[in-house]
């Protein structure tokens, strides 16, 4: 244990590996930890590995309702799900292989197993045990940054069994490949919308139950109107206000209980009751943090509710050099948050060190982007009609549709609009929310324009390439003044 590291980062997903590499490219000598595979719950079974589905069932929507559309004959549409399950492994084993191959050309020593603190102080360097099958080893470096991510939420009344009651691991599971009949969405967050359209577009009857009076709670509600409106179309079904008491596996099927969400918990039992039935079922009701045997209790490291307690500027924890950042931390739990917050703790802690090109810097969490893959697709960032209206924001609305633009109607992708708030003192954009064609990638001109305090005037007066999609932002922005060229406005 001669050998130490500059900087040890445990975990390896979309936060710790993205912070491994940053901190090699300041010169540092790093190593990760990581207990499975590189690139963590998105890639191999989370955002990447749902979005592989997710291209085909859009392709299947596609040729389903617009080949005829756009002049092309398709008979005897089929899927192959087995096939489709084996594209999506192989584009999760082959970005894998990526980042492994990243690591090593920026020569981060990567060590497999699980990694704990084990001991040590910021002065002479902290010691990590590794521990993996067959051996258990340790290592050492003068800052620790813990990555460990989350993992799906275990309510014991769902009685997840991974065979019939599944979660999101087990239904991207490499080998899961079963199109339910019918499916069962416990919660319409966004990862229960996404599987929802997903196995829907596959052949599967979708029921949603969701606990609050929306899917979707955090979006806009004109969004939610409009997915709630194409889920309908499809024929998925949702129930909100339900209370899910109870899951049970039938043997051949599932049966779920609910009652009012409104009914509070010592009535539960007396309440009237609602049940549910489906061949399988999906529990999406949230993620849980990744904290437990850390080693951290050794040094007094504050959890709460399973969250590693962070300073919530510099993401050092209580102990001087140990950090952490992602879903294991409180706040928003995005995979790019997870990398931009390493970026933000690999500052610090090399700053703190010395001898490297680097500044402190601080977290600023005012302007993240969020998306949603269903189709259509949602993009959003910024604050919401509500908020704005409960902080005391006077506002305008900018509202642009994908009916009224060129490429989108070339396209067949002329349903969805997309929707701008700018204060109107002094024009600046304080939020923005779209759902159609592309929309995550809308939303990032707008996130880059609020980034750095452009007004709608000035996004207006940039020229945007004809014919293109990106022209639904430009319009969007010239309607919060009623100035958009094709709709109908009133001029402010």
């Amino acid at each position: 244990m001669s050998e130490i590291f500059d900087v040890i980062v445990i975990g390896a997903g979309p936060g710790g590996y993205h912070t491994a590499i940053r901190a090699s490219q300041y010169g540092a000598k790093v190593a990760i930890i990581e207990k499975n595979k590189v690139g963590g719950t998105c890639l191999n079974v989370g955002c990447i590995s749902t979005k592989a589905l997710y291209a085909s069932a859009k392709l299947i929507e596609d040729i389903e309702e617009k080949a005829a559309y756009f002049g092309i004959n398709v008979s005897d549409v089929s899927l192959n799900f087995g096939q489709a399950v084996e594209r999506k492994n192989k584009v999760v084993v082959e970005l894998v292989q990526g980042i492994e191959g990243l690591l090593k050309m920026w020569k981060v020593e990567i060590y497999y197993g699980f990694g704990s603190l084990s001991g040590g102080n910021p002065e002479t360097g902290y010691e990590v045990s590794v521990k993996s099958d067959d051996s258990i080893i340790t290592i050492k470096g003068k800052r620790i940054i813990i990555a460990t991510g989350s993992c799906p939420a275990m309510i014991p009344a769902f009685n997840i069994d991974h065979e019939r009651i599944l979660s999101s691991d087990d239904i991207l599971a490499p080998n899961f490949k079963i199109v339910p009949k019918s499916l069962l969405v416990i919660g319409g967050g966004v990862i229960g919308c996404e599987f929802s359209n997903i196995f829907n577009r596959f052949g599967s009857k979708v029921t949603i139950l969701e606990y609050l009076p929306t899917i979707l709670a955090t979006e806009e509600p004109m969004i939610v109107k409009e997915l709630k409106s194409k889920f309908n179309e499809l024929g998925i079904e949702i129930y909100e206000n339900q209370n899910v008491i109870n899951i049970e596996n039938t043997g051949s099927g599932v049966k779920a209980t609910t009652c009012s969400a409104s009914v509070p918990r010592d009535q539960i039992d007396s309440a009237e009751k609602s049940y549910y039935e489906a061949e399988y079922c999906l529990v999406s009701i949230g993620r849980a943090k990744l904290s437990a045997n850390l080693g951290l209790e050794k040094f007094k490291i504050e959890i709460e509710r399973g969250a590693i307690k962070v300073d919530p500027n510099t993401l050092e924890t209580s102990v001087k050099g140990i950090y952490a950042i992602g879903d294991v931390i409180p706040g928003i739990m995005l995979a790019h948050v997870a990398s931009y917050e390493g970026d933000i703790a690999i500052a610090n802690a090399l700053s703190s060190l010395g001898g490297f090109d680097i500044h402190p810097r601080e977290t600023d969490y005012s302007i993240v982007p969020a998306t949603i893959f269903t189709s259509p697709e949602i993009g959003s960032v910024g604050m919401r009609r509500k908020s704005l209206k409960d902080r005391g924001f006077d506002t305008f609305m900018g509202r642009f549709t994908y009916a009224a633009l060129g490429k989108a109607k070339c396209m067949g992708e002329d349903k969805g609009f997309i929707m701008v708030l700018a204060d109107k003192e002094t024009d600046e954009i304080l939020g923005a929310s779209c759902i159609g064609a592309e929309a995550p990638e809308l939303i990032a001109e707008i996130t880059l324009a609020m980034k750095n305090n452009l007004t709608t005037h000035q996004i207006a007066e940039t020229i945007h390439s004809h014919p293109t999609i990106s022209e639904m932002v430009l319009e969007g922005v010239e309607d919060v003044h009623g100035m958009a060229v094709h709709k109908k406005g009133r001029r402010r």
